[in-house]
């Protein structure tokens, strides 16, 4: 099984949106269940944002509701052959979404510097320019950007960044 990128901001949205026990969010998430438990009483990851597991295609709506409908049950990460046989790539991103770019464009250049430029344009459908002028600290309203990653804005998903990661952490 492959690893979760982001597993405690996977384990709050699991914890919020989900009728799942601890045991199956932890054992999933790869966690202790005493930090789940400590995640849903807020006295851990105070402030972090959940990551969408389906929005990042490591898990089905259906797989969550089979798991809870039976507490015994194991969450299974989404395999590649499915992902790859059940892919949509969009081609057009909402007028919602665009503005989230380079807040995600600010993410990347923060955490993985060395990720090369083309790269980011393919994985986030941007221009060289805006990833140059937020490099640069030159963009038109770089001083409102917060970072954010991009699986969370639902720009890409969370297997797509993993992959763009491993690519450079060579």
């Amino acid at each position: 099984m492959s690893k979760l990128l982001m597993p405690r901001a996977t384990a709050v949205w699991l914890i919020d949106n989900t009728a799942l026990s601890f045991e199956q969010i932890a054992d999933f998430c790869d966690l202790h269940i005493a930090e789940v438990q400590a995640i849903a009483d807020g006295q851990s990851s105070i402030g972090l944002k959940g990551a969408d597991p389906i929005i990042g295609k490591v898990l089905t709506s259906d797989e969550i509701h089979r798991c809870e409908k039976n507490p015994n049950e194991k969450l299974q990460m989404m395999d590649e052959e499915f992902k790859v046989k059940y892919k949509l790539r969009k081609k057009y991103t909402p007028l919602s979404k665009r503005k989230d770019r380079p807040e995600a464009i600010l993410w990347i250049l923060n955490e993985y510097p060395n990720v090369k430029d083309i790269d980011i344009t393919k994985l986030l459908s941007t221009t060289k320019n805006t990833i140059e002028s937020i490099r640069n600290r030159t963009y038109k309203d770089f001083e409102t950007l917060v970072p954010r990653s991009p699986v969370m804005l639902g720009l890409c998903s969370d297997a797509e960044l993993a992959a763009v990661i491993k690519k450079y952490s060579d």
